[in-house]
């Protein structure tokens, strides 16, 4: 079989399993579960085999008409690079972890069978994307990612949580898109081709009439899909879903696709310094912004979410110096320890019963309750925190590597101050990284209270999942001059002084957590609710100084809030109650003023509601006073006048005959007056 064959199967078995899931549902059960896992599956080893043909070798492309258009032809084209190929193991291997990890995961779940296909038909959606060669065809993709995200995300409907978020998802991301679509067609026109290979040759040509509109206007949808400031609120939120979809967004579909899109048609946006420029600020300020925000979240699921947004920070950052290679090699990396990150977190709130940090740091024992999901997530944590030897490390210190280069001015792909920022930026991200991926694994591991409940060993099809998503976690850096040759054939190897500046600020952040956590540990221990317990946190915090107060109620509510979300309820086992008392945060002792406002994501959300949501609606109730005040007074008056005349007429059919031969009688008096009349007027003149 070709390995074109091979790459059209790729999408369409899952696909197939989505279509034959939704069918077979509720009148075949059984086959639920097979036709979710083993099209993901089979895909997957089908990527596999796609990328050793490939090899990094030259693009393989293929091609053939889907419409004619009269003008723009769309194309139903593949084109197999090294980026593409390896994207598409990652794709592959993630969704179907993510698809045997839910077997288990969501096995008392009602709904199941839907969720299985729309996972199976989110993966199809993005590997369209990987290896389409028409833009329109791949704007196909990209557009099935969102609606599957919105599903998914509201997943548990029956929560205004849920489904706030699924909204708010898609009405973020299609804000993004609207601009984007303008953008494809721009380059379609200018170029005479919505196919990459035709337009890639159009900008080698300097054919590009508009080359900073078209990528400012393309850069807007890549925010939206890839949560980048300042379209990146509605990612944190989207975690009301299950944590499985979580991993399947978060580490290899819907927000990689905005980096992955960037990468293929970097060319486009090197056509323009400024649209540069703009990329290296938005990178910039999404890394730093998500690390402050990410060390101020009290759900686990919110820090992983605020992660990812500074992840996806470096990997922007390394498309706004030019390199390519770097960014799609930290995409393959934070792919998989981020997918195991989310995973390992499904293990804890299974086992813990809440995904609220502060409720686990008074939780004693708790690693020893799920040994699996403890050494796992240490291992995903060390990679994010990028420790060497594991794979974070080296993918992120690709993307500095690349900075330096260009803030040394040893590119022309991009400017000077462009690597500057990123550079910058990326080693002040590099602590804070580590910062709260020290305090996450304090707060879940190391609590102290009464001991964690013990329901005993995680069902298989989690625990073996975490496994294999670890192997990649450590020993995928170790593959990073063989990968380079798949890419560009730059170097992605570390440079003696990235690598000081990168884990020395690494090794700053979690010891200082590790130090503000061992104190606010120590206050915790000698405050009165731990030492005895109340009746309920008010009597508690009345004995206590004001700010010890505020922290007891508000982690004790943190706690509550995160305990009572549906996918707590409906995963995890009877706990009991975990007793008031402060938690032990370090992240509060860091940012210090700052946290309240981190907590809230800097108050975005309040800034989008005054300058866009209140002014819609107050334009919306103005709209409708308009169209019942005035619009409808209009219908209404054209109804009303012939209704009025009618009545008047209606009171002259009265039913009696002699009233109406008087008044034909009368009629004819006034015509033979009237004609009489005209005519003396007529013989007068």
């Amino acid at each position: 079989m070709s390995t074109t064959t091979l790459a059209v199967l790729v999408p369409l078995l899952p696909f197939l399993g989505a279509v034959a899931g939704l069918l077979l549902g509720r009148s075949a059960p059984g086959f639920v579960r097979p036709l979710a896992v083993l099209p993901a599956l089979a895909s997957a080893v089908l990527a596999v085999i796609v990328a050793v043909r490939q090899g990094g070798g030259t693009p393989i492309v293929a091609s053939t008409e889907l419409t004619p258009t009269g003008s723009v032809p769309i194309d139903l084209a593949l084109y197999l690079d090294g980026f593409a190929a390896l994207v598409a193991v990652l794709v592959g291997v993630v969704a179907t972890c993510v698809q045997l990890y839910s077997t288990a995961y969501l096995r008392e779940d009602p709904r199941y069978p839907s969720y299985a296909a729309l996972v199976s038909l989110f993966t199809s959606a993005m590997l369209l994307v990987v290896y389409s060669g028409d833009l329109m065809v791949l704007l196909v993709g990209w557009e099935v990612m969102g609606i599957c995200s919105y599903f998914l995300v509201g997943h548990y409907w029956e929560t205004e949580a849920a489904r706030s978020a699924s909204l708010k998802a898609f009405l973020v991301t299609k804000l993004g898109d609207v601009p984007f679509l303008i953008g494809l067609f721009a380059l379609a026109t200018d170029a005479g081709s919505f196919r990459i290979t035709k337009i890639l040759g159009t900008v080698a040509a300097g054919g590009l009439d508009h080359p900073t509109l078209i990528a400012l206007l393309l850069l807007a949808g890549v925010a939206g899909k890839s949560a980048q400031f300042p379209l990146h609120t509605w990612l944190p939120d989207a975690m009301a879903g299950p944590t499985p979809v979580s991993a399947l967004i978060h580490a290899a579909t819907m927000v990689a696709a905005g980096v992955y899109f960037v990468a293929r048609l970097l060319p486009v946006f090197e056509a323009s310094q400024a649209a540069m420029v703009v990329m290296a600020v938005m990178a910039a300020v999404t890394m730093v912004g998500s690390g402050l925000a990410a060390l101020a979240q009290d759900d686990i699921k919110r820090v992983l979410a605020y992660s990812t947004i500074g992840q996806l920070g470096y990997m922007t950052g390394a498309l706004a110096v030019g390199d390519r290679g770097a960014a799609v090699f930290h995409l393959l990396s934070h792919g998989a320890f981020k997918a195991l990150l989310f995973l390992g977190a499904g293990v804890i709130i299974h086992a813990a019963g809440t995904n609220s940090l502060a409720a686990m740091s008074r939780m004693d024992g708790l690693a020893k309750r799920i040994p699996d999901a403890f050494w796992t997530m240490t291992i995903a944590l060390l990679a994010l925190a990028a420790i060497p030897p594991f794979a974070g490390f080296f993918s992120k210190e690709a993307v500095l590597v690349a900075a330096e280069h260009a803030a040394g001015g040893h590119t022309e792909a991009a400017p000077g101050a462009a690597g500057w920022v990123v550079l910058v930026a990326g080693v002040l991200t590099a602590l804070l990284t580590a910062a709260y991926a020290t305090r996450l694994w304090l707060m879940a591991f190391r609590g102290r209270g009464p001991a964690a409940p013990d329901h005993g060993k995680e069902p298989l099809a989690m625990t073996g999942v975490l496994w294999l998503l670890a192997i990649p976690s450590l020993g995928l850096g170790l593959a990073a001059a063989p990968i380079a040759d798949w890419f560009d054939g730059n170097e992605l190897t570390p440079t003696l002084t990235t690598s000081v500046l990168g884990t020395g600020a690494a090794a700053v952040g979690a010891v200082l957590t590790y130090a503000l956590w061992q104190r606010a540990s120590a206050k915790a221990a000698a405050a009165p609710a731990a030492a005895a317990p109340a009746p309920g946190v008010t009597a508690a915090a009345a004995e206590q100084p004001a700010a010890v107060a505020a922290t007891v109620s508000a982690a004790t509510a943190a706690a509550e809030s995160a305990a009572e979300t549906p996918e707590v309820a409906e995963v995890s086992h009877e706990h009991p109650a975990v007793p008031a008392g402060p938690a032990a945060d370090p992240g509060r002792a860091l940012l210090g003023p700052l946290h309240r406002h981190a907590a809230e994501g800097f108050h975005l959300d309040a800034v989008y509601d005054r300058l866009f949501v209140r002014p819609v609606r107050a334009a919306a109730s103005l709209v409708r006073f308009l169209d019942r005040e005035v619009v409808d007074t209009y219908v209404s008056g054209a109804g009303a006048g012939p209704r009025l005349l009618g009545s008047l007429v209606r009171r002259a059919q009265t039913g009696n005959v002699q009233s109406y031969l008087s008044a034909l009688l009368a009629g004819a008096v006034v015509l033979a007056i009237a004609t009489a009349v005209l005519a003396n007027v007529n013989a007068g003149s």
